[in-house]
């Protein structure tokens, strides 16, 4: 069975959905957790994808010092893992962390914090691109996070913009995503976020209010996002390339 290496940041932002959809749609995970004191490898031989997932951390340094000690490895394998075209999906931070391993810019965001269910629009250049062709155009999301990718690296395809925070989904050469946004949240995860959330008191926000609208559109997210995830897994799997997939994946729904 191929295996995709997971990153987990954080110790209240795993695998979760997304776990079981790439586990569903035929990959071995691998997670290694850093923040536990997991080693990363140094190369990624023997991987069919990398995935990074997020975390409360920033992307980018504080005083010269990186927001957690493993971020430099993480950003090497990521920019080892574009290189070699090894299929590799970015979430939130993780988005960020691909986006500053290749020179890209991110920080505080300077519209504020953006945190419940949102949508996001496609942009023209989805329609050619091998995991985005099959998204709607206006997807339901889940957002969570005070930093913004304000410039993306330099060769980078814009796939998915919002109004407020125009780089919403990336690609970097043919198999690398960036999201800013979540698709890996179940509602018990987001219900863990919002306790004594410094974001949501930030906002103004009511945590109870917040859950229960992202557990209104947890279907949704679905729907659109676990055959995005079947198609990612397919493209480790050597199931998918650029004329579509090799055998019937899902479009929407299971």
């Amino acid at each position: 069975m191929a295996t995709a290496l997971v990153i987990e940041n954080d110790p209240t932002d795993d695998a979760r959905r997304l776990g079981e959809w790439l586990t569903e749609a035929g990959l071995d995970l691998s997670v290694l957790r850093p923040h536990a004191g997991d080693e990363l490898p140094a190369d990624l031989a023997g991987y069919a994808a990398l995935v990074v997932l997020g975390g409360d951390q920033q992307a980018y340094p504080a005083d010269g010092v990186p927001a957690a000690p493993w971020f430099p490895e993480v950003e090497a394998l990521l920019r080892k893992a574009v290189r070699h075209r090894l299929p590799t999906l970015g979430i939130c931070l993780g988005a960020q962390l691909l986006a500053t391993a290749h020179a890209g810019t991110v920080e505080r965001s300077p519209s504020g914090p953006e945190v419940g269910p949102a949508v996001v629009g496609r942009r023209d250049a989805a329609e050619t691109d091998p995991l985005f062709r099959y998204v709607p155009l206006i997807p339901d999301v889940l957002q969570w996070h005070a930093d913004e990718i304000t410039e993306l690296p330099a060769g980078a395809t814009l796939l998915a913009a919002s109004t407020r925070y125009p780089n919403q989904a990336f690609r970097l050469g043919d198999r690398a995503w960036g999201l800013q946004f979540h698709i890996e949240c179940d509602t018990a995860m987001i219900a863990d976020w919002a306790t004594d959330s410094a974001l949501l008191a930030e906002l103004g926000y009511d945590p109870d209010l917040v859950v229960s609208a992202c557990n209104a559109v947890m279907v949704d997210v679905e729907e659109v996002w676990q055959p995005f995830a079947a198609r990612f897994a397919a493209l480790a799997l050597g199931e998918l390339d650029d004329d579509g997939p090799r055998r019937n994946l899902p479009l929407l729904g299971h």
